[in-house]
């Protein structure tokens, strides 16, 4: 796997006062597309807690049968979609007319505005597939903005190490002074996917006002000395005169990391559309019908 050069983190970021975890969430086991095995780890319940995140998946496997047959062509409109890959290769093709082959290591962001069709179709036969796939809210006033897409190959993604020794990967926001592949301004949306050895911490500053979130998906660590566990989110409470989240590692684990300034909007979804009104989801699937996303 190609990997980017790793700039080492020399810019402190201290955190004074760490969050502390309000509560731990186990994903649900379902499958979707045509029939890919996942773990849904951020459901429907969470939607508000966690604004503006909507959904988080966690896939994988090394059964073919679990990932082969992929995600057909299916809608979406209102918000944005995050498909980070850890092994494996995907290819996207939509009705905008974006093609990309993601691939270990990259990221695909999509933002679907007022609506596009995609595939996802797996593009091997064996071996392990696993990554996950973020859904981001969109603010009203862009939910029907024209539709975007972006393919990030590993090498493209900004990462560094902490003289402690830990690997970040900057997907979106800002960390210990290094800007990601991706901002918004609506959101403010940091998104890191954190490696961390035994015995060691990585400390991150966040927003008081900001909801954030943690997904372990290797290993073990301790949040203000509480154990989260594999497969496990963390949802972090905003706690009253924290100023960010300090993480420790049991084991060596792997952690995905995630903030964002909520939009405390009306949220209605309807399957693969996210809008403020029932009556704006009515038009969706109109559209939809009618052929006119994307």
């Amino acid at each position: 796997m190609t990997q980017p050069d790793a700039t080492t983190a020399t810019i402190s970021a201290p955190v004074q006062r760490s969050r502390h975890v309000e509560g731990l969430v186990c994903g649900q086991p379902t499958t979707d597309g045509a029939g890919v095995r996942l773990r849904r780890v951020l459901t429907q319940h969470w939607q508000h807690r966690l604004d503006p995140f909507l959904m988080l998946d966690a896939f994988g496997s090394d059964k073919p049968d679990d990932y082969i047959a992929g995600f057909p062509e299916h809608p979406h409109r209102g918000f944005e979609t995050v498909t980070y890959m850890i092994a494996g290769r995907m290819l996207h093709r939509d009705s905008a007319g974006h093609e990309g082959l993601l691939e270990n290591g990259g990221v695909q962001w999509m933002t679907a505005g007022r609506g596009v069709v995609h595939a996802e179709i797996p593009q091997q036969e064996e071996g392990v597939m696993e990554g996950f796939q973020l859904w981001l809210n969109l603010p009203a006033r862009d939910k029907l903005c024209p539709p975007w897409y972006r393919d990030f190959k590993a090498a493209e993604l900004p990462r560094f190490t902490t003289t402690a020794g830990v690997d970040v990967t900057v997907i979106a926001g800002s960390s210990h002074g290094v800007a990601g592949a991706v901002s918004r301004d609506a959101t403010e949306v940091l998104y890191l996917d954190v490696h961390l050895p035994a015995g060691r911490a990585f400390a991150q500053p966040l927003p008081a006002e900001h909801n954030a979130f943690l997904y372990v998906y290797r290993g073990e660590l301790s949040v203000a000395g509480q154990t989260v566990p594999t497969d496990r989110m963390a949802v972090l409470a905003n706690t009253p005169g924290a100023d960010g989240v300090v993480i420790e590692a049991t084991a060596d684990a792997r952690v995905l990391l995630l903030s964002a300034r909520p939009l405390r909007e009306p949220i209605v979804q309807y399957g693969p559309f996210v809008m403020n009104t029932r009556d704006e989801i009515v038009q969706a699937v109109e559209d939809f019908q009618a052929g006119r996303l994307g």
